[in-house]
């Protein structure tokens, strides 16, 4: 689809896109002023699931972005949405420091939720997680991303974990992040735009773009990040447009 002639907002992605773990990806923090100073909204999409929403807001701030907690979508807080609409009681599987935000496990647990539990995956806890799935308990995951970027390559994102229960249970798992449908519907409901106004910047080409499009969303694919030059000859999702970084789709833009 082409881009909008004039979109009336922009979704963007954080990791790979305007920083890589504590790096700031040069050009970003300066191009995000001049998007904002020409009034284009703007609304952060992320898929992290190890950062509660005020830290991951801090740090961001620390490097130079100025945001605040509304300007923010995160997985998790899509997810902590959807159990809630629904009156569930989990059974988490989140890393420590997500767990203030999500709160304790249920005594007598109604669904499993699955985070990105990081180094506490272990046999003990995903085999708990398998046996409450077994039980026929809802089977939530908050993404379903394969890899991440940080500052020394590459690392196993928490995907691999929901295909292992999905593999064992024989239960597929209902994502409530990245590239679920609700959660970019969600993100132009906050915003009050059509899809076809809306512009979404990733450097994931499955969860960011292919997700965005799904909705009809143009989703626009930067060179950085966890982004590969494989990328842009795959056989089903074609990238609306491509940019070396976020500083020169702002160039474009603006």
């Amino acid at each position: 689809m082409p881009l909008p002639a004039h979109p009336k907002a922009l979704l963007i992605d954080l990791a790979g896109v305007l920083h890589v773990g504590d790096q700031i990806i040069p050009g970003s923090v300066e191009a995000l002023a001049r998007l904002r100073a020409a009034g284009l909204p703007l609304l952060f999409l992320t898929n992290t699931t190890r950062t509660p929403l005020r830290t991951l807001v801090a740090k961001m701030n620390a490097l130079g972005f100025a945001m605040q907690e509304d300007d923010l979508l995160t997985a998790p807080g899509a997810t902590l949405n959807l159990v809630r609409s629904r009156g569930l009681h989990p059974h988490w599987v989140v890393h420590p420091d997500l767990r203030s935000e999500v709160g304790p496990d249920a005594a007598e647990p109604d669904a499993v939720v699955l985070g990105d539990a990081g180094p506490c995956f272990d046999y003990a806890t995903l085999n708990a997680a398998f046996r409450l799935i077994q039980r026929g308990l809802p089977f939530i995951a908050m993404a379903r991303n394969r890899t991440f970027k940080e500052e020394d390559g590459l690392s196993l994102d928490m995907g691999a974990f929901v295909a292992a229960l999905e593999y064992s249970t024989g239960v597929t798992a209902e994502i409530a992040g990245k590239p679920a449908a609700p959660f970019f519907q969600a993100a132009l409901d906050r915003l009050g735009v059509a899809a076809a106004d809306t512009i979404m910047v990733g450097d994931d080409l499955r969860d960011d773009i292919g997700g965005a499009q799904a909705l009809g969303i143009a989703g626009v694919l930067v060179r950085t990040g966890k982004y590969s030059p494989a990328d842009e000859s795959h056989p089903d999702i074609r990238p609306d447009a491509i940019h070396d970084d976020f500083a020169r789709l702002a160039e474009r833009l603006i």
